[in-house]
């Protein structure tokens, strides 16, 4: 299905197995009532180090960003607008909030009980074993732990990728935790811990999901989450034949639902190639094991990549290198993504820090890459890996205003030269002050504006006790 229009007609629908007729009505999460979230109104953001990552806006020493009804309507160095509220920016960096193209978010409940000096309660075992016993009240809280460590380390976008749906309930609660948050997100619809490998997702939980929660006010979009296809070296994450792949690649496709899909392990990017499977509506993730060959098929695709440099530059040397420069040289769309907070902290700035110095150790100054090309990676290459570029990743008029101040004035930020440098080198979360999403203020001063903090703890401590208990896992 090498980019084939795939017809939305019922008969498309049936073929792919999807029974639209027959689906349940909406309950649980989805017919809650949303929470409530600061409403969008019209200031400006003034005296910021303006970090727009649109060639034809610029950038600013010092600058101003109109923000009215969640649309950025204007950049420059100053903007007059006579009683519009004010938000002070001085001795900050202006900049898009970071997009999060790949993150298993319903782990987040687990980080208490795995351990990385055990191999027995590795992340792989202990998510395996626990996510076979997630309520939909677990995956809400899990998600919305994730995301509230999200939204302090400056991501404005996240692709949840839900490997773990259990039932079209279990996506309502991990939706519901992303509308709550007032993120920008896409969730990927995937299949349970431990189901069964030869048969296909369920499509008919997917389409009901999709009508039910799509459209919306634009802020949360869907997809599905693939198994591994061929020979896999990590069985506990489903291992799927190319002929189940087809099957759920084109329900998706019949509903018109972008794919995603791990390639650890062995690369399948030519079985999927000879497939005729792949296209600009699939992102593959971890880039470790391509050849160049692969690379050059993904570039004439239109396939993106996701890398989670912190965990993957924790694998052994046998899983493959961290191939950004690779994917640069093809022309193949890249993207970071933090993959789990289970295992490590939520930290993008940690992330492009890593990518520099492996880019460095591996090819020093022959294929150099500058501070402000991993900030591009982490911003407004992620929405070009989601296709919401036209919606947000830079600071362009008329896009949605989803951005972030970082503080320059903090210990190990001062004395400021270049902002980039500063982003790469030095900058922590810590340092992340306001964070909007869609025009919405979702943190100021480094405090929560809508999320209850307090809340958010303790709901996740009582799911993470009780899933134990039913796992029996001690």
């Amino acid at each position: 299905m090498r980019r084939r229009t795939v017809p939305k007609t019922a008969a498309a629908l049936a073929a792919a197995g999807i029974a639209p007729h027959a689906l349940p009505a909406e309950t649980g999460f989805s017919a809650r009532p949303a929470s409530a979230l600061p409403p969008r109104g019209e200031l400006v953001i003034r005296g910021g180090i303006v970090l727009s990552m649109d060639d034809k806006v610029g950038d600013f020493a010092r600058g101003d960003v109109h923000v009215r009804d969640g649309a950025i309507v204007a950049v420059a160095r100053r903007i007059d607008a006579a009683g519009v509220t004010e938000l002070d920016a001085r001795d900050m960096i202006c900049m898009p909030g970071f997009v999060d193209t790949h993150w298993h978010l319903w782990t987040s409940l687990c980080r208490s009980i795995i351990r990385i000096d055990d191999p027995k309660r590795g992340y792989f075992p202990v998510t395996n074993a626990l996510g076979r016993h997630y309520t939909p009240e677990d995956s809400y809280r899990s998600v919305r732990l994730g995301l509230a460590e999200g939204l302090s380390a400056g991501a404005t976008t996240v692709h949840n990728w839900a490997h773990n749906i259990r039932s079209p309930e279990h996506a309502d609660a991990e939706l519901r935790a992303l509308r709550d948050t007032g993120i920008r997100g896409r969730l990927a619809y995937g299949t349970p811990q431990g189901g069964p490998e030869d048969e296909p997702m369920d499509l008919a939980g997917l389409a009901r999901i999709q009508r039910e929660w799509l459209p919306n006010d634009g802020t949360l979009t869907l997809g599905i989450c693939s198994r591994n296809v061929g020979d896999s070296t990590n069985r506990l994450r489903g291992n799927v034949s190319i002929e189940t792949a087809r099957k759920d690649w084109g329900g998706a496709r019949a509903l018109g639902l972008p794919i995603t899909m791990h390639t650890s392990g062995p690369s399948p990017i030519k079985l999927l190639e000879e497939a005729g499977l792949l296209g600009p509506d699939v992102q593959l993730v971890h880039p470790l094991l391509t050849t160049a060959e692969e690379r050059k098929i993904l570039a004439a695709r239109g396939v993106s990549y996701s890398t989670s440099p912190t965990g993957e530059s924790q694998r052994a040397a046998t899983a493959g290198v961290i191939q950004l420069g690779e994917l640069f040289e093809a022309g193949v769309k890249t993207s970071i993504s933090i993959d789990n907070t289970s295992s490590y902290a939520c930290d993008y700035f940690q992330c492009m820090r890593i990518l520099y110095a492996l880019q460095l150790h591996r090819f020093g100054q022959k294929m150099r890459l500058t501070a402000k090309r991993l900030v591009r990676l982490a911003t407004l290459d992620g929405a070009v890996d989601l296709n919401i570029a036209e919606r947000t990743g830079s600071l362009t008029p008329g896009k949605r205003a989803d951005l972030i101040l970082v503080r320059t004035t903090d210990i190990n930020m001062t004395p400021l030269s270049d902002p980039y440098e500063a982003l790469v080198a030095y900058a922590q979360p810590r340092n992340v002050d306001t964070v909007m999403v869609d025009g919405r203020v979702l943190v100021r001063g480094g405090r929560f504006t809508a999320l209850d903090h307090a809340e958010v703890l303790r709901q996740a401590n009582e799911s993470a006790a009780a899933l134990c208990a039913r796992a029996n896992w001690t």
